[in-house]
C-alpha cells in the first residue's frame, strides 16, 4: 500500500524536489508525515538501484532541506510538547506516531544526503537534548532521532560520537523502573532506547559496542530485584552482538572482535538473579532467552570457553568443552525445562519434573573427586523460584525437595550453599502454613517438613568443616533473631538445633544472638510451644556452647531470659539436664577474677562464682535514700537461680553419700542472706534497699525451689531450705509488722511500742512503699504457706504477727476517718492497711487454725461489715502531687492506687460474707438494727458490688464476683430484677476481657461460678421469672464465644456437671430435677465441636505433638494442661452421662428429656439440609448426636422406647453418611437385642417400596446381618429365621447391586444360623440356596462384582465389629470414627478421658476399651477400595519418562532492526514466527473472552489482534486469561463503526477478509483452504456479526458440528480457525517448528 502511494505521488511530478516541499508545507499531522516517509524511502531505494533519473543530483540538498527545514524543527517541537498530558488517548498515540515516522524519515534524508555530516550534525544535537535532562517526551524524541540516523555514523571517523550515544543511551535504559509496574513516559523513553536504540548502536560494533559493554561491567555487584530487568532489557536487545557468532573463530577476519558475554561472571551473575528474583515474567523470560542462546551459540561454536566466579576460586559459572557436549545439553536442557514448568505454578505440572532436579545434582557433582562441575548457585535459582511462589504448596515441596537432599546424596561444601540456608531457605521456613500434617497422618504425629529440617541440619552441620561450622551456626542464630518469627517455625528450628551432635562451635557472640530468640519467643500467645522452644534454645546452647569462650556469668545472664513457670522448672528433665552440663563443665567455664573460693568444700569455679554471686548480691549499696525505689526482681530471681544449680549439682556429684555435703554447700551460698534476715527484727537501721533485696531473694528462692515439676516431698534441698527459712520466721515476721505498721525509726524500736507511734510517721510514707507493701504481703504468704506444709502449731510466730497486724491496720483505718485534709502519706498508710487487712483475711480463710471458732461477730468483722463501699480514697493536695509523679513508673499513677484499695475491700467483704452467710437475709426488711450491715443488708451490698464493677478495672473485679456469688442466691427470689442486672454486669465484662489472656480465665471461673451456682439455677428454674431466661440466654452466648475462643465452654460445662453430682457420695442418690430444666446445657455438650481455620488446626496439631513428647520436653512438665481443648466439652458431658443411675428417677427423667432433644435436634440438622458433605459441619453434629444416644442407651426402658423407637427407625430411612449409618444400625441392633418386642415393627421397615428403600435399605439389611446378636435373648428362634429369610431373600432380587451384595451378607448369615438350629421348613431350599451362595464366593474373573463381593465380607462391620463385646467408649469415640472416614478431629482417644479427672467414674465402671480386634482394623469403605489402588505407584518413580513442556518463544536470531514499528510490536516479534493472519475481534465485548484470544493469537503467531478499546487489556479478567500475551502480540485499536473502512483498507492490501459465522453460503471449516494473508472477523457473543458487515465479507467459513448446542462459544470458534489456518500455513510451507 505504502509502494502504491509512492508511485502515484511520483507519478504527479518528475521533479521529487516539488513534492517534498509540497508535503513540508502545511499542518504537521501524522498522516502527511508518514506520507513524506513512503516517499523518502521511495526515492532512497531508486537511489539504491541507480536510478538517478529523477532531479537525482539535486536529491542530497533536498533531502538536507527536508530534513533541516522540516523535520529537525518538527521534532524539536515535539520534545517540548507534553505527551497528552494525563489523558492516555489519541493525543499521545498521535504523537508517537508522528516521531516514529520524523524519525525514519531522518534516516532516509541522512542517507540521501551522502556522507556522514548530516547524521552526525542531527546526533550531535539529539544527544545534547538527551543528556540535557529535560521532560521525558523529549527524551523520547531524541531516542527517536539518535535510533534513525545512528547506523549512518561511520564506525571509525564517529567513534568518540558513537561512544557518548552509547553511554547515554545505557544510562537512560538503565534508569528504567525494573519492578514490572505501569509504564510511564520516562520508561517508555528508556525501553526504547534499550529496544531500539542500543541494538541499532549495536550494528555499528566497535566503540558503540565496548562502551555498551563497559557500561554493563561497570555497574559493580550484581543489581537488585528491582534493577535487574533493566539490565536484562539491554543484554537481551544485544543478544547476538555480545554473544559470539558460529564461524567466528575460523574465520576471524570476517567480524570485528567482540566482547564475549559468556566469559564474564557479571553476565551470568546477572542471568541468575533475573531467573530467582525477578517480579515480573517478562523479565524472567528473557533471563531464561540468554541463557538458552549462550547455550546454543557454545553448542554450535564447540570451542572450549569458561567463567569463574568473582572470588576466583571454586567451579566455574558458565563452561563449555566439546568432550562433554552431550552432558552439558541435557544439562542444560533439564534446567530450562524446569524453570519454564516453575512459571506455570501449577503444582500437578511441577511435581512430575522434579526428579529432573535430582538429575542436575548428578550432573553438577564429579564423580572423580567430589567437587562442583557447576556452580550450585544455578541449583539455588531453581528453589528460590519455588519458595517465593504465590501457590504455598509449590513452596512447600521445594522447601521439602531442598531438605531431601541429603538423604541420597553427599554434596561438596560451597559457600553459596551455606549462604542459601541462611537467605532463602529460611526465609521460607518462616511461613506456619508449611508445617501442616501430611493427608493420612495421625494428629500429633509432628510435622514432616519440621522433621526433615532437624535431620537435614544434623547432617549438614556435621559434613561442615570445623572453620566453617562456628561462623554458619551463628549466622544461623542471628537470621532467627532478625526478625520475627511464628511460634510453630521457631519451634520446629529450634527443635533441629538442638539436636545437632555436640561440638564447640559457638562463643558469646552467638550466646547473645541465643538471647534475642529467647525474647522474640516470647512473642506468640500459645504457651506450651513458646515453653517448648525455650526449653530446645536451652539444649542448643548446652550442645553447641564452646564452654571455655563464655563465663559463667555469660551463662547466668543467658539463663534469666528463659521463663522458669514455662520450661526451666526444678525437677524438670531439663534442669537435670543443665545441671549434668554444668556439672561436667564447671572447671572449664572462662573464670571471673573476682570468684573466691574461701570456705568451699573444694575448689569449684561454680560453687565459688554463686558464692561470689550471694555475697555482692548483699552488699549494701553505697548511697541510699529511704524513700527510693524497690530493686528491680531480675537480680534476685538470678541468684536464687544459680544458687539452686549449684546445689543441685553438689547433690549430683555426692550421688547421695555425703547428705551434709549438700547441707553445708546451702549453708555457705545463704549464709549472708540467712545472717542479714535473722537482724531483720532488731535491726532498724539496716538499710532499705537491702531489706528488699534480702525479702526478694526469699521470696524467689521458694518459688523457684517449689515450682511444679519438682517433688517437693522427697526434696532434700526444699527441706533444707524450708528448715532454714524457718529459723528466720520471727525475726522476718516481726520486721513485716513493724514495716506494715509505722515507718522506721531512727534507732531501735520494740514490738510492744509500734502502735503508739504511728501518728509520727503517717506523713512519711511515700507512693514507692506500695510496693514494698506487697513484697512484705507476699513474704508473710509464703511464711503461712511454710507453717501450713510442717504443720501449723499454735503459738508460731505467724500466728503472734496476725492479730497486732489486723488490730494495727483496723486501729489506723480508724484513726484517719478525722475529716482533715489527706496528705499523700495518710493516703498510702490506708492502702496499705487494707492490703495487710485483705491478707490476714485470705490467710484467715485458707487456715482453719487462725480462725477462732465462733460465730459471733468481734471488733473485726464489725469494722469490716461498716467500711464505706467504694470509698475511693481523696487525691492529695497540689504540693504533693510531685512527689506522686516522680514514684509513676512504680506506682501506675493514683487511679491503680484507689482501684487496689476498693478491690482489698472486696477481699475482706467477700471474707466476711463467706464467714457468717448463715447471717444474710433473704430480703431486706427483716433485721432493724443489723450488727453486720454488709452482711445482714445484702440488697445493699449487691448494689454496692455492682457499683464496684463499673469502677474497678477488669483485673481486679474478681473479689466482686466472690461476693456476689453469696448474695445472689439468697436475694434471687426477692430481687430478681437486682440479680439480673448483676447477671448482665458481669457478662459485659467477662465479654470485653476475651481477648485478654492474663485475666480472662479466672474471671470467667469466677463468673460461672457464681451465675450458675446451683441454688441460682434451683431457684431460678422454680420462679420461672427473668433470671431463668437470662441464664438460658448467658449460657447460649458463652457456647457462642467458645466458637472463637477455645475452653469457654470447657469452664461452663466442667463446673455445672461437677456441682450437679460430684459433690455428693453417692452419684445414684443425687437429684437431677434441677439439672432436667438445663438439659439443653449438656445438650449442646453433646454435640459441640467447631470446624477450626486452617491455622487454629495447625496450631493444635502443633500442640497435640509437644503433649505427646511427654517428660522428654520439660514444658509438659512445667505447664498445666489447662484442658481446653473442644474434645473435653464432650469428654466432661459423656463421663457425667456415665455417671447416672437408670434406677434413680430424676437421672431417668434427665436421660429422656436429653434423649429426646438429641432426636429432635438429628431430625433438624437433616431438615436443613437434606444433601451434606463428608465432615461437614451438618455430618460432625448428625455423628456426636448418635454417640451421645449410644452413650445413655443402657438408660432407657421398654416404655421409654415405645415413645422413640418410630423416630430412630425413621432416622435409618434418612441417606446418611457412612459413620452415622453404622450408629443407628449399631443402635437398632441394641435395642432388638435388649427388647425383641420391637422386631415387628422392625419386620415393618421392609414393607415400604423399593423407591422409598432404595438409599436405606441397606441400612436395615445390615441390621439383619447381625442376626445372631439379636436373637440371643428369644427362646423361640425359628420364627424370627423365618420372617428374616422370607425378607432377605426378596431383596437379593434387587435390581440395585449395592442392595443385592447387602442382601447376599445377611443371607450368609440367616443361613448358617437355619443350618444350626435345623429349621425344616427351609429344607427344600436347601440346594438353591447354597448353590447360589457358592456360585456368588465362586464367581470367575476378576471383576469388579467379584472384588466387592469380597471386600463387603472382609469389611469391618460384618466381619470383626461385635455390637455387644464392643459397646465401650473407645468404640464409638475411636475407633467407629476412624474406621468410618471421619476426619481426624472428630476421633477422641480413650487416654483424653482418663486424663480428665474433673469428672470421675465409679469403681465398678469398667467399659473404658474394647476387647476384641476391632481397634487393629485399617481404615476402608468396600465401596471405595477400588478407587485410586495404584494411585501411588506413579509418584514413587524415579523420573518421570515425559513431562509438561511449555514451548519456548525464541528463535536462533533476533530478527533484523525495523524502525518503523513501535516498541511493542517488535518485542512482539523478537524471536517469533510471525503469520499473516489478522484477528478482529472489536465486536467482542467480554473481557475474558478477549483475554483468551489475545493469548491464542500470541502462542500460534498472529501478526495483530484488533480490538474495541485498547482499554479492556487494563481488565484483571483480561489479564487472568492473557497471562501477559498482550506484551508479545500487536493490539490495535478499531471500533465498531471503524470496522467497515478497516475491511476495505486490508482488502486493498490483498487480505482476504473470513468471517466465522454460519450463512446460507458459508463453506465447511474442513474444505476451506486459507489463503496466506487472512482476516478472522469473529462476531459478538450474542449477535454474531452485523448483517452490513457480512456484505464486506469475501467469505464465511462456520465449524461442522454434531450436537444439539447451536453455537460454540466465540473464543473457542476463533482459536479452532487460528490453529487451522496455522496447520496449513506449516503443512504449505514444511516448517515443521512450532
Amino acid at each position: 500500500m505504502e509502494w502504491v502511494l509512492a508511485e502515484a505521488l511520483l507519478s504527479q511530478s518528475r521533479d521529487p524536489r516539488v513534492l517534498l516541499g509540497a508535503l513540508c508545507r502545511g499542518e504537521a499531522s501524522a498522516e502527511r508525515v508518514e506520507t513524506l516517509c513512503f516517499l523518502l524511502q521511495r526515492l532512497e531505494d531508486e537511489e539504491a538501484r541507480g536510478g538517478g533519473g529523477r532531479g537525482a543530483g539535486a536529491l542530497p540538498e533536498a533531502a538536507r532541506e527536508v530534513a533541516a527545514g522540516y523535520l529537525v524543527p518538527l521534532l524539536r517541537g515535539l520534545r517540548g510538547r507534553p505527551a497528552g498530558g494525563s489523558d492516555p488517548g489519541p493525543p499521545a498515540r498521535h504523537r508517537r506516531r508522528v516521531l516514529r515516522a520524523a524519525g525514519a524519515a531522518l534516516r532516509s534524508c541522512a542517507r540521501l544526503a551522502g556522507g556522514s555530516q548530516l547524521a552526525a550534525a542531527l546526533a550531535e544535537e539529539a544527544l545534547r537534548d538527551l543528556l540535557a535532562g529535560g521532560p521525558a517526551p523529549g527524551a523520547e524524541a531524541a531516542v527517536e532521532v539518535l535510533a534513525a540516523v545512528g547506523p549512518c555514523l561511520r564506525p571509525r571517523e564517529d567513534g568518540p560520537l558513537l561512544e557518548r550515544v552509547a553511554q547515554a543511551a545505557l544510562a537512560l535504559a538503565l534508569a528504567a523502573d525494573g519492578d514490572g509496574g505501569e509504564a510511564g513516559p520516562a520508561e517508555d523513553a528508556a525501553a526504547l532506547a534499550a529496544g531500539r536504540l542500543l541494538p541499532a548502536l549495536g550494528q555499528c560494533g566497535g566503540a558503540a559496542l565496548r562502551a555498551v559493554w563497559d557500561g554493563l561491567g561497570a555497574a559493580g555487584a550484581p543489581p537488585g530485584p528491582g534493577r535487574v530487568g533493566p539490565q536484562l532489557l539491554v543484554l537481551s536487545a544485544l543478544a547476538e552482538r555480545l554473544l559470539p557468532e558460529p564461524g567466528a573463530d575460523r574465520d576471524p577476519r570476517t567480524r570485528e572482535e567482540g566482547p564475549d558475554a559468556r566469559r564474564c561472571w557479571r553476565f551470568w551473575r546477572t542471568v541468575q538473579a533475573g531467573l530467582a528474583q525477578a517480579q515480573d515474567a517478562l523479565t524472567r523470560k528473557r533471563a531464561r532467552y540468554l541463557l538458552q542462546r549462550a547455550v546454543e551459540v557454545s553448542a554450535e561454536l564447540g570451542a572450549r570457553c569458561a567463567c569463574g566466579p568473582q572470588e576466583g576460586n571454586g567451579p566455574s559459572l558458565f563452561w563449555w568443552s566439546e568432550k562433554k557436549k552431550d552432558e552439558l545439553l541435557k544439562f542444560w536442557e533439564n534446567y530450562i525445562l524446569i524453570m519454564e514448568t516453575l512459571e506455570g505454578n501449577q503444582i500437578h505440572v511441577i511435581k512430575p519434573v522434579l526428579p529432573k532436579l535430582n538429575s542436575l545434582f548428578e550432573y553438577a557433582v564429579s564423580e572423580e573427586n567430589g567437587n562442583w562441575l557447576f556452580h550450585p548457585s544455578w541449583h539455588m535459582c531453581i528453589y528460590k523460584r519455588m519458595f517465593e511462589s504465590e501457590n504455598k504448596i509449590l513452596t512447600k515441596e521445594g522447601v521439602l525437595h531442598f531438605l531431601e537432599l541429603y538423604e541420597t546424596k553427599v554434596l561438596p561444601f560451597s559457600p553459596e550453599f551455606s549462604e542459601f540456608i541462611i537467605g532463602p531457605l529460611m526465609d521460607a521456613l518462616s511461613e506456619s502454613s508449611l508445617y501442616s500434617r501430611s493427608p493420612g497422618q495421625l494428629i500429633g504425629s509432628g510435622s514432616p517438613l519440621g522433621l526433615k529440617l532437624q535431620k537435614f541440619l544434623v547432617t549438614y552441620i556435621s559434613l561442615l568443616p570445623e572453620e566453617i561450622k562456628s561462623s554458619f551456626l551463628l549466622k544461623c542464630i542471628q537470621k532467627m533473631s532478625s526478625r520475627h518469627w511464628c511460634a510453630i517455625p521457631i519451634l520446629f528450628l529450634s527443635k533441629a538445633l538442638a539436636n545437632v551432635p555436640r561440638c564447640k562451635a559457638l562463643g558469646i557472640e552467638a550466646l547473645l544472638a541465643l538471647r534475642d530468640v529467647l525474647q522474640c519467643t516470647m512473642i506468640t500467645h500459645q504457651i506450651l510451644l513458646r515453653g517448648a522452644a525455650q526449653c530446645y534454645l536451652l539444649q542448643t546452647a548446652m550442645n553447641l556452647v564452646d564452654v571455655e569462650k563464655v563465663s559463667l556469668s555469660d551463662i547466668s545472664t543467658f539463663l534469666m531470659c528463659l521463663r522458669q513457670e514455662e520450661s526451666l522448672g526444678r525437677g524438670t528433665s531439663l534442669w537435670t539436664e543443665l545441671c549434668d552440663w554444668l556439672r561436667v563443665n564447671e572447671n572449664c567455664f572462662r573464670r571471673a577474677s573476682d570468684c573466691s573460693c574461701v570456705g568451699l568444700p573444694e575448689t569449684s569455679s561454680l560453687n565459688a562464682y554463686v558464692k561470689n554471686l550471694v555475697q555482692e548480691y548483699m552488699k549494701s549499696p553505697a548511697l541510699e535514700r529511704e524513700n527510693c525505689f524497690m530493686p528491680d526482681w531480675f537480680e534476685a530471681k538470678l541468684v536464687a537461680m544459680m544458687v539452686l544449680l549449684a546445689v543441685d549439682v553438689e547433690g549430683m556429684k555426692s550421688q547421695y553419700s555425703e547428705k551434709r555435703r549438700t547441707q553445708n554447700v546451702l549453708r555457705i551460698f545463704l549464709d549472708p542472706l540467712l545472717e542479714s534476715l535473722m537482724k531483720l527484727g532488731t535491726n532498724a537501721y539496716m538499710p532499705l534497699l537491702k531489706t528488699d533485696r534480702c525479702l526478694q531473694l526469699l521470696v524467689k528462692l521458694l518459688h523457684t525451689c517449689m515450682l511444679k515439676g519438682s517433688s517437693t516431698q522427697d526434696d532434700e534441698v526444699f527441706t533444707l531450705l524450708q528448715n532454714f527459712v524457718m529459723s528466720t520466721a520471727e525475726s522476718i515476721s516481726e520486721f513485716i509488722l513493724r514495716r506494715l505498721t509505722m515507718n522506721e525509726l531512727s534507732s531501735n524500736t520494740h514490738l510492744s511500742t509500734f502502735e503508739s507511734l504511728m501518728s509520727k510517721c503517717e506523713n512519711t510514707k511515700k507512693v514507692s512503699d506500695l510496693d514494698r507493701c506487697h513484697l512484705y504481703l507476699m513474704v508473710l504468704t509464703e511464711l503461712i504457706n511454710l507453717h501450713l506444709k510442717v504443720g501449723w502449731k499454735r503459738g508460731n510466730p505467724i500466728w503472734r504477727v496476725i492479730s497486732p497486724l489486723k488490730n494495727a491496720s483496723i486501729r489506723h483505718l480508724q484513726e484517719m476517718d478525722h475529716g482533715q485534709e489527706p496528705t499523700l502519706g495518710t493516703q498510702v498508710q490506708r492502702v496499705i492497711s487494707m492490703a495487710a487487712l485483705a491478707t490476714v483475711c485470705e490467710a484467715t480463710d485458707r487456715t482453719p487454725e487462725l480462725q477462732l471458732g465462733s460465730l459471733e461477730a468481734g471488733p473485726t468483722e464489725r469494722f469490716l461489715s461498716a467500711l464505706p463501699l467504694n470509698h475511693t480514697l481523696q487525691k492529695p493536695h497540689a504540693e504533693e502531687e510531685s512527689s506522686l509523679c516522680e514514684e509513676s513508673s512504680s506506682s501506675q499513677g493514683w487511679g491503680k492506687i484507689v482501684a487496689q484499695y476498693i478491690h482489698d475491700q472486696w477481699v475482706c467483704l467477700s471474707f466476711l460474707l463467706k464467714k457468717y452467710h448463715t447471717l444474710i437475709p433473704t430480703s431486706e426488711g427483716e433485721i432493724l438494727e443489723p450488727i453486720l450491715p454488709a452482711v445482714q443488708m445484702p440488697v445493699r451490698t449487691l448494689q454496692a458490688a455492682l457499683e464496684a464493677l463499673t469502677v474497678l478495672p477488669s483485673d481486679q473485679v474478681l473479689p466482686v464476683f466472690h461476693c456476689m456469688k453469696i448474695l445472689v442466691p439468697k436475694l434471687l427470689t426477692s430481687s430478681e430484677s437486682l440479680c439480673v442486672e448483676s447477671f448482665d454486669m458481669a457478662w459485659k465484662i467477662i465479654s470485653a476481657l476475651s481477648n485478654t489472656q492474663l485475666v480472662f480465665w479466672s474471671n470467667l471461673k469466677a463468673f460461672v461460678q457464681f451465675v450458675f451456682d446451683t441454688k441460682v439455677l434451683t431457684t431460678a428454674a422454680k420462679i420461672k421469672g427473668q433470671a431463668y431466661f437470662k441464664i438460658k440466654e448467658i449460657m447460649y452466648k458463652i457456647i457462642e464465644m467458645s466458637a472463637i475462643k477455645t475452653g469457654v465452654f470447657n469452664t461452663l460445662i466442667s463446673y455445672c456437671c461437677k456441682s450437679w453430682i460430684v459433690s455428693a457420695s453417692n452419684v445414684s442418690q443425687v437429684s437431677l430435677s434441677t439439672a432436667k430444666n438445663y438439659s439443653e446445657l449438656v445438650l449442646e455438650a453433646c454435640i459441640f465441636g467447631t470446624v477450626f481455620r486452617r491455622d487454629q488446626r495447625l496450631i493444635q496439631d502443633v500442640q497435640t505433638y509437644i503433649e505427646n513428647l511427654g517428660h522428654d520436653c520439660a514444658a509438659n512438665t512445667v505447664i498445666e494442661n489447662t484442658k481446653r481443648e473442644d474434645h473435653y466439652v464432650r469428654i466432661c458431658a459423656v463421663k457425667f452421662l456415665c455417671l447416672l443411675d437408670g434406677s434413680n428417677m430424676s437421672h431417668k427423667l434427665f436421660v429422656e428429656d436429653l434423649a429426646i432433644k438429641l432426636l429432635d435436634k438429628d431430625e433438624l440438622v437433616s431438615k436443613s439440609r437434606t444433601r451434606y458433605y463428608v465432615n461437614s459441619q451438618q455430618h460432625r453434629v448428625k455423628n456426636r448426636i448418635w454417640q451421645a444416644l449410644l452413650v445413655i442407651f443402657p438408660r432407657f426402658d421398654q416404655n421409654f422406647l415405645n415413645r422413640i423407637i418410630d423416630k430412630i427407625f425413621r432416622a435409618g430411612f434418612i441417606n446418611n453418611q457412612a459413620s452415622i449409618k453404622y450408629f443407628i444400625e449399631w443402635i437398632i441392633i441394641l435395642i432388638l437385642h435388649k427388647f425383641p418386642q420391637f422386631l415387628p415393627k422392625f419386620w415393618d421397615c421392609f414393607s415400604y417400596g423399593e423407591e422409598n428403600l432404595k438409599t436405606s435399605i441397606c441400612t436395615f439389611l445390615s441390621v439383619l446381618s447381625h442376626l445372631d446378636i439379636i436373637a440371643q435373648n428369644i427362646p423361640e428362634k425359628k420364627p424370627i429365621l423365618k420372617q428374616a429369610f422370607i425378607i432377605v431373600l426378596q431383596w437379593c432380587f434387587s435390581h440395585n447391586f449395592s442392595i443385592r451384595l447387602y442382601a447376599l451378607v445377611a443371607l450368609k448369615k440367616i443361613w448358617s444360623m437355619c443350618k444350626t438350629w435345623h429349621v425344616e421348613e427351609f429344607d427344600a431350599l436347601t440346594s438353591v440356596i447354597e448353590s447360589s451362595l457358592s456360585q456368588v464366593e465362586n464367581m470367575p474373573g476378576a471383576g469388579n462384582a467379584k472384588k466387592n463381593w469380597q471386600r463387603i465380607q472382609e469389611h469391618f462391620f460384618f466381619e470383626t465389629f461385635h455390637p455387644l463385646k464392643d459397646y465401650c467408649l473407645e468404640t464409638i469415640f475411636y475407633i467407629l470414627p476412624r474406621l468410618s472416614g471421619l476426619v481426624e478431629d472428630e476421633w477422641i482417644a480413650i487416654g483424653k478421658f482418663t486424663r480428665f479427672t474433673d469428672i470421675p467414674l465409679d469403681s465398678g465402671f469398667q467399659w473404658y476399651l474394647s476387647p476384641t480386634q476391632l481397634c487393629e482394623r485399617k481404615p476402608g469403605d468396600w465401596a471405595q477400595q477400588d478407587i485410586g489402588s495404584n494411585s501411588g505407584e506413579a509418584d514413587d518413580q524415579s523420573e518421570w519418562t515425559d513431562v509438561q513442556k511449555k514451548i519456548i518463544p525464541w528463535k536462533n536470531n533476533v530478527p533484523d532492526l525495523d524502525l518503523e514499528l513501535v516498541f511493542q510490536d517488535r518485542v512482539a516479534k523478537l524471536g517469533k514466527s510471525i503469520s499473516r493472519l489478522i484477528v478482529v475481534a472489536s465486536l467482542i465485548d467480554k473481557p475474558t473472552n478477549l483475554g483468551g484470544l489475545c493469548r491464542t493469537c500470541e502462542v500460534f503467531g498472529a501478526s495483530a489482534l484488533t480490538v474495541g478499546s485498547l482499554q479492556c487489556t487494563r481488565d484483571k479478567q483480561f489479564q487472568c486469561l492473557s497471562v501477559s500475551a498482550e506484551q508479545w502480540l500487536p493490539l490495535v485499536e478499531v471500533r465498531p463503526p471503524q470496522l467497515i473502512d478497516f475491511l476495505q483498507q486490508k482488502k486493498a492490501e490483498g487480505y482476504t477478509v473470513i468471517g466465522v459465522e454460519q450463512t446460507a453460503r458459508s463453506v465447511d471449516l474442513t474444505q476451506y483452504s486459507f489463503p496466506e494473508r487472512s482476516l478472522l472477523l469473529l462476531g459478538n457473543e450474542r449477535e454474531g456479526i452485523p448483517a452490513n458487515l457480512i456484505q464486506q465479507l469475501d467469505v464465511c467459513v462456520e465449524i461442522p458440528q454434531r450436537g444439539i448446542i447451536r453455537s460454540l462459544n466465540v473464543h473457542v470458534s476463533g482459536a479452532l480457525l487460528i490453529w487451522e489456518y496455522t496447520r496449513q500455513q506449516l503443512l504449505k510451507h514444511g516448517d515443521t517448528e512450532s
